[in-house]
This record gives C-alpha cells, sequence and structure tokens, in this order.
C-alpha cells in the first residue's frame, strides 16, 4: 500500500468523522425545517404579497392595489369597530382571567387533601375543544329565564343576543376555560419560592397578606410575564369561540378582527382585503408582545 493512498484513505477517515459528529443534527432538523418553510414562512410571506393586491383567493388573476387595501381597513366601519371589541375582549380576558387564575393557584396550593383532584378539576377544561366549549356556553347562556345561568341566578338576561352583554359573555366563556391554564403557570411559580424565606418572614411578624406581597409575589415576576404575554395573545386573536357561540353578532357586537378577515375571505372573496387585515393583526400582535416583554423582564430584573 502506497503512502498516498494510506493519507486518502486517512483524510476519508477524517472527513467520515467529522460527517459523523456534525451532520446528524442537520439532518434531522432538516424535514421540520423543510415542513415548516412550506406550512409556515411560504404561506406568510405569500400572503404579505396579498395584501396588495386585489386578489379574490380564486386563479391566478389579481393586480397589484398598493395600500388601497389599507386604506379601505381604515374607512370600514365594521372593522375598526372590530378593533375596539378585541381590544376591550383582550383587556377583560388579561385581567379577569389572571387573577382568576392566580387566586386559584393559590388555593390550590395551599394544604388541602383534595388538592391534586382540584387541580384536575380547574385544568380539565382547557383540554376541551374551544368549538365545544361555546356549544356548552351557549346552552348556560340560554335566554329562557327558567333555564341554565338564568334559571340559577333569577335573572331574564339575553347573554348572547343583547348588544351591551354579549362581548362580555364571551369574554367570561374564554376565562372559564383557560383560568386554569393560568393555574397551572402560577402554580410552578409557587412552587418554585423556598419555603425559608415565607418561615424567616413569619419569624418577623409578617402577616399572610404581608408574605404575599413582600415574599411570593416579586418571585412570581416570570410566571406573570409568561402568563400576561400568552392571555394577551390569545385574545388578540381570539376566533373560535366568538365564531361558533355568536358569528359576530349580534349585529357586529362581538365581531373580532379574527372574524371579520374570516368573513372577508371566504363569505366575501376578498382574499386580497382579508389578508391586509391579517397582516395588520399580525403585526399589531407582535408590537404589543415586544413591549410586554420589554416592560415585563425589566419589571423581573427590579422585582
Amino acid at each position: 500500500m502506497t503512502s498516498l493512498t494510506v493519507r486518502r484513505r486517512s483524510a476519508a477517515s477524517r472527513r467520515r468523522r467529522r460527517f459523523s459528529t456534525t451532520s446528524p443534527s442537520w439532518l434531522f432538523a432538516a424535514p421540520a425545517l423543510v415542513v415548516y418553510a412550506l406550512v409556515v414562512l411560504y404561506p406568510a410571506a405569500a400572503g404579505v404579497v396579498y395584501a396588495f393586491t386585489d386578489w379574490s383567493g380564486i386563479g391566478q388573476d389579481m393586480a397589484f392595489v398598493g395600500l388601497s387595501n389599507f386604506g379601505t381597513l381604515l374607512h370600514d366601519e365594521q372593522a375598526m369597530g372590530s378593533i375596539g371589541n378585541t381590544l376591550l375582549l383582550t383587556v377583560a380576558i388579561v385581567a379577569v382571567q389572571n387573577g382568576v387564575g392566580l387566586l386559584l393557584a393559590l388555593g390550590v396550593n395551599a394544604k388541602l387533601k383534595s388538592r391534586a383532584v382540584l387541580r384536575v378539576v380547574f385544568f380539565a377544561p382547557v383540554v376541551v375543544s374551544p368549538v365545544m366549549v361555546a356549544f356548552l356556553w351557549k346552552y348556560v347562556y340560554n335566554p329562557d329565564p327558567s333555564a341554565g345561568l338564568n334559571g340559577l341566578l333569577g335573572l331574564h338576561v339575553d347573554w348572547l343576543g343583547d348588544p351591551s352583554v354579549a362581548l362580555w359573555s364571551i369574554a367570561g366563556m374564554v376565562v372559564w376555560q383557560y383560568a386554569g391554564y393560568s393555574m397551572v403557570i402560577f402554580l410552578a411559580g409557587l412552587e418554585g419560592v423556598p419555603k425559608e424565606l415565607h418561615e424567616a418572614a413569619m419569624i418577623d411578624g409578617a402577616g399572610t397578606f404581608q408574605r404575599f406581597r413582600y415574599v411570593t409575589w416579586p418571585l412570581l415576576a416570570p410566571a406573570v410575564t409568561i402568563n400576561l404575554m400568552l392571555s394577551t395573545i390569545g385574545g388578540l386573536k381570539l376566533f373560535d369561540q366568538v365564531f361558533a357561540a355568536t358569528n359576530g353578532g349580534p349585529g357586529y357586537a362581538t365581531e373580532t378582527l379574527s372574524t371579520v378577515l374570516y368573513k372577508q375571505a371566504f363569505v366575501f372573496g376578498k382574499f386580497g382585503y382579508s389578508t391586509a387585515i391579517a397582516l395588520v393583526l399580525a403585526l399589531f400582535v407582535a408590537a404589543v408582545s415586544l413591549i410586554q416583554v420589554y416592560y415585563l423582564r425589566n419589571r423581573e430584573v427590579t422585582a
């Protein structure tokens, strides 16, 4: 065997070793990256392009209309009203869902014999389909004074048919479903609070509220950040429960940006306009998320 052959085999062996130590991770990730690019990145990029056209969603006939779709959005009373509804829903959901989730977490975290069962009960609605939850709550919100919530409370309210009440009824439905999700995240944060700090605070004479205010709450900052971000994003893009329960009605009382863009695309065939609405919604969600991350991360540092 010549020295040249030995060198070639040695070089080939080194290349195989480098390949075996560096390539498998990329090879395993490549199929997922390809699927992600085809399913997420390409449609997203195409949507940005369609937002500046008058595409109807059928065929290849389209014309570039520039910012016309965004101008239409600014003068569309239904769409602008849906922005207000979306913001009101988001604020209500974020405030109530996280407040209820925190109270549930504090209660379940106490030394109760049934705490394991309660955790399952409170988290159970999270795993139910949002459409199923909407149909369930349509029965709860039955306008008949002898049925559902009206019968329980002795009221006569058209929960989903009264424009002044319908939006808040949707918010209550969403809070009921996802308060358990917030509870689980807060529970993870509570379990990370060292017991020694509570014991030291008790020795110093701190009461229950003082221990929560000065010991527990600052250490819950990461859990608060996650919960606020997730509930805000969920509220801004809310669709399933609204569409299944009211379809945006009565009138436009519960229309959200998500339901408006759906109707513009699949009811009126204005895919170009609907993608413009979707682009505005995506940019708005991204902006709100970035502001939240900046503010809440700074709060974590100073807490």
